[in-house]
């Protein structure tokens, strides 16, 4: 290791000395920035008019009081493009560098190692590569780094831990591809670690004994590596301030007694992950010792045997617990009831027998409940009714017996239900087909189930994928499945089903795939499935289907076992033959019918004379930018050409730019007829996405109606050229409003709470009352827009959902595709995305409601979601947690003077009325920011709520 002293030789070889610089702090900052460009034209305005501006008031800059060094350089979130000058090493009082979340690319440059006062370094969320220098073991200082979400590679450098006096309380390598061990040993000093986050890179080894010394540790997170051995019980003993602990996805092995034991002197221990590992053995009875703070344990995809403990329930803080893919025995205890906050119980996939507890009916928390893939017998327990936050119920791959309780159509809050592959009999209750909230799945395939279809299933028309098949149902399909239109899969073979195929199933908007096969089904296939736009994969086979069919995109496998087929068009298939021929016509009735035809040429034209003339110009009057133009005749949209729209805008200039984002640009304009409109201008830098954005944002807009959402006035669309046509909104955005470039707030309380209600109001249209619901994915205040009369109106639909639910990836054996839990994107932008997005989880309504509680507490406190708060809160929701509830009158103090409410004479008398809604404000933002979906409220009742603040503030 290279000693202190010879490092300050090094140092003055590379900076000479420091009175003899060339470079100032001004030239520094210079030189930094010309290596550097960004998609946010304003962000870095007033560094390139640098001479009318001094360096200490340029954008991210702080500087120390006589205004002559830069102390914290914090350009997070800008997003910036280029590379990170070595000159930054020149400002040498520099203790805060801060330049996460943008678009950096290369390496870190060594020189960062020489700025010896730097106290915070945070480069995470970029693009960076290659190594971590090992100049940054000189910082004897720092106390934060993050380096987290590059593509940085090679080992850790031993001095970045081993430097003689570390003063390290954070340090966070995560997603990478950093291999190699840690390279920590008994002689480093780490004494004051809080935080060692090293998460998902190709670390191998075992953990440090060192780290037994790192006595302040909290959060110890070394997920997904290949870190291997016994689970460290010599080190976990002696870290009695542990809170969360991070092991799942290595390659730990042995019992889990020892460390268990160990963890009994965490008395603040939150969160334990220890799935996908080799653990083995039994759960000892130890782990009803563990901290009554627990509220999360996952021993997940393990080897772990014997039963289910019943001390577990001595957890009784415990709000999610997960013991699935084991080799666990037995019964499930009873006293698993008695864990009162429990939410999430997950003990699939064992080899638990017995019956269900009727007690899980008293867990009113409960909202999801998988115990598939057992053994378990007997009924389903009417129980479940009772449970009003019961989300998903997986029972399948068990040996349940008896019928489909009624009593499940009390599950309201009933999203999942997975019944397959049991043993259930009967017919499908009426009661339960009523089941409208059920949104995402449906599975009763694989059982002994008999009867006709209801005909209320249509009910279920938020339902995403239904699976009927390999059961004895009989009868018709029931036309009403039509309703159903958020089907994505509908799979129903493998029945007793006949008659004919109802076209309104083809019809269905989002049907992608179709499972009809060996039924009795008979007749032609409807030309609406021939036809339609979103199916991709469909089987016919095993019917009695009958006529010429044509499906380009499908294989003779999709219709076999139907002899009465035919097709010209897909290799393999019987070809159709000619069903002309030749007949002859009397001539008596030739005769007849010419002297009719003339007839007819004299009247016509005197009876259909201006309705022809309509029509002829009508389909002859076409302009050729819009492609799409059926379906803005039906919307009423005005024509306005290209040319049109350049003039407008002058030629799309940069002087009518008023916004740019991932999908091109929006320019104001004024019509000829003085209209003033923006214009959302699609650029071509990823065709396939910038086609599906702009679709998407046409599909929702074309849906909706309501005076709280961005109204289109027209579509501009042809090959080389995609815009929406949208009024301007005179008052900007409400980023504009919340972050003033003179830094004056210019709105006031009531006008703050209005502003909150308009936009729960449009947000519960899109989730309660769309015509297709939908989750808007991207709240954010530079989304939300003010119309002359500061009306706010949420905007920018190029990531919404239109069918708006998650689906859980519910494996099945045999039968049609499974479904995916994602579609790999994660929706909306940092600060505002919720939790469970992170985890694959679709976008949903729950996620806006959490995007909302976060603006709320954004609008509130005045500060961004994404600024740093201290090291022990990781968001802006965590921050104000701690405020509460005795903490909070210094920010509702500041929210009263960052608006300052005049108006109505009942605000202007009563400031307790003032100072309540602010603390109700923070408390709501609080309440929709909950980790947990489930337990987030919706945005009806959110809208309710803020109506009701907003008529004590106006009356």
């Amino acid at each position: 290791m290279i000693s202190f002293f010879i490092f300050l030789v090094l140092f003055s070889l590379v900076s000479g000395d420091e009175n003899a610089r060339n470079f100032s702090d001004r030239a520094s900052l210079q030189t930094f920035v010309s290596r550097v460009t960004s998609d946010r034209g304003n962000v870095l305005e007033n560094w390139h008019n640098s001479s009318q501006v001094h360096f200490c008031n340029w954008t991210g800059i702080t500087c120390n009081e006589n205004r002559d060094s830069v102390l914290e350089l914090d350009l997070s979130g800008a997003s910036l493009h280029g590379t990170i000058s070595p000159v930054i090493s020149k400002l040498t009082r520099l203790t805060v560098l801060d330049l996460s979340r943008n678009f950096f690319e290369g390496g870190i440059p060594k020189e960062i190692g020489y700025l010896l006062e730097l106290k915070q370094l945070s480069l995470s969320s970029n693009l960076l590569r290659g190594r971590i220098p090992f100049e940054l073991g000189f910082l004897r200082g720092l106390q934060y780094l993050d380096m987290g979400s590059n593509k940085l590679e090679g080992e850790i450098p031993p001095g970045l831990f081993c430097n003689g006096s570390s003063s390290l309380e954070y340090v966070d390598s995560s997603n990478n591809s950093i291999s190699g061990n840690i390279p920590l040993n008994e002689e480093c000093d780490a004494k004051e670690l809080r935080f060692l986050l090293v998460w998902s890179n190709k670390l191998t080894g075992q953990i440090p004994r060192a780290l037994a010394n790192s006595t302040k540790l909290k959060w110890l997170d070394f997920e997904s590596n290949f870190f291997e051995g016994e689970l460290p019980f010599e080190i976990v003993k002696n870290l009695s301030n542990l809170q969360f602990v991070y092991l799942s996805y290595n390659r730990f092995s042995g019992p889990l007694e020892r460390f268990l034991s160990g963890l009994t002197n965490s008395p603040h221990l939150q969160e334990l992950e220890l799935a996908g590992n080799i653990l083995s053995g039994k759960i000892p009875d130890t782990i009803g010792n563990l901290s009554q703070s627990l509220v999360q344990l996952h021993l997940d995809e393990n080897r772990i045997s014997g039963g289910i403990p019943p001390n577990i329930s001595n957890l009784l803080n415990l709000t999610l617990l997960n013991l699935s893919s084991n080799s666990l025995n037995g019964t499930i205890p009873k006293e698993l009831c008695q864990m009162a906050r429990l939410e999430r119980l997950y003990i699939s996939d064992n080899m638990l027998s017995g019956e269900i507890p009727l007690c899980f009916g008293n867990v009113s928390k409960l909202g999801l409940l998988d115990l598939s893939k057992n053994r378990l017998s007997n009924t389903i327990p009417n129980t479940f009714s009772s449970l009003s936050q019961l989300r998903k119920l997986l029972l399948h791959n068990n040996k349940l017996n008896g019928t489909i309780p009624t009593s499940l159509a009390q599950c309201v809050n009933l999203e999942s239900l997975d019944l397959s592959h049991n043993q259930i009999s009967g017919s499908i209750p009426t009661e339960f087909a009523r089941l409208s909230t059920l949104k995402l799945y449906l599975n009763i395939s694989h059982n002994h189930l008999t009867g006709m279809l209801p005909l209320k299933l249509s009910k279920m028309n938020m339902v995403i994928a239904m699976d009927l098949s390999s059961n004895n149902f009989s009868g018709m399909i029931p036309t009403q499945l039509g309703s159903c239109i958020a089907l994505e899969l509908l799979n129903i073979s493998g029945n007793a089903l006949e008659g004919q195929l109802p076209s309104s199933v083809g019809k269905l908007p989002f049907l992608e795939i179709l499972d009809v096969s060996r039924n009795r089904l008979s007749g032609k296939i409807p030309e609406s499935f021939q036809t339609s736009s979103t199916l991709k994969h469909l089987n016919f086979s095993f019917n009695n289907f009958s006529g010429n069919i044509s499906f380009p995109f499908l294989q003779i496998d999709s219709f076999l076992g139907n002899p009465e087929l035919c097709s010209s068009s897909i290799p393999g298939m019987s070809i159709c033959k000619n069903p002309r021929k030749k007949h002859l016509i009397p001539l008596p009735v030739l005769l007849t019918l010419l002297a009719m035809a003339t007839l007819l040429m004299f009247l016509v034209p005197f009876v259909f004379k201006s309705k022809s003339k309509r029509k002829f110009v009508k389909m002859f009057s076409r302009n050729s930018v819009y492609e799409e133009d059926d379906e803005r005749k039906e919307q009423n949209y005005p024509k306005i050409s290209y040319q049109e729209l350049m003039e407008a805008t002058g030629g799309f200039n940069s002087s009518s730019l008023i916004g740019s984002g991932r999908f091109g640009q929006v320019y104001k304009g004024i019509l000829k007829d003085n209209t003033k409109i923006a214009v959302k201008v699609i650029s071509y830098v990823k065709a396939e996405e910038i086609t599906a954005s702009f679709n998407k944002e046409c599909e929702v807009l074309k849906n909706i109606r309501h005076r709280n959402l961005i109204r289109i006035i027209t579509i501009c669309s042809r090959s080389d050229f995609k815009a929406l046509v949208l009024p301007l909104m005179q008052n900007g955005s409400l980023e504009d409003h919340l972050y003033p470039c003179d830094r004056v707030i210019r709105v006031d309380l009531v006008q703050l709470v209005r502003i909150l209600s308009d936009v729960a109001e449009g947000l519960a249209y899109l989730h309660h009352y769309a015509p297709v619901k939908v989750a808007h994915c991207d709240l954010k205040p530079s989304n939300i827009l003010l119309d002359d009369d500061m009306h706010a109106v949420l905007s920018d639909f190029g990531i919404a959902k239109l069918v708006k639910e998650e689906v859980e990836k519910i494996p099945t054996a045999g039968g049609p595709p499974s479904i995916s839990s994602t579609d790999g994107l994660l929706c909306g932008s940092i600060g505002y995305i919720p939790p469970e997005y992170g985890m694959g989880r679709r976008a949903s309504s729950q996620g806006d409601v959490y995007s909302f509680g976060v603006l709320l507490l954004e609008m509130v406190t005045r500060k961004r979601p994404t600024d740093v708060f201290c090291y022990e809160n990781s968001s802006l929701h965590d921050w104000v947690k701690t405020q509460y509830p005795h903490k909070l009158e210094p920010i509702i103090k500041e929210t009263l003077k960052n608006y300052p409410t005049i108006t109505t004479n009942a605000t202007s008398c009563n400031g307790n009325l003032l100072h309540d809604i602010v603390l109700e404000l923070i408390k709501l933002g609080l309440i929709c920011t909950q980790n947990n979906p489930s337990t987030r409220p919706t945005m009806l009742d959110v809208a309710h709520e803020i109506a009701t603040w907003k008529e004590y503030l106006i009356s």
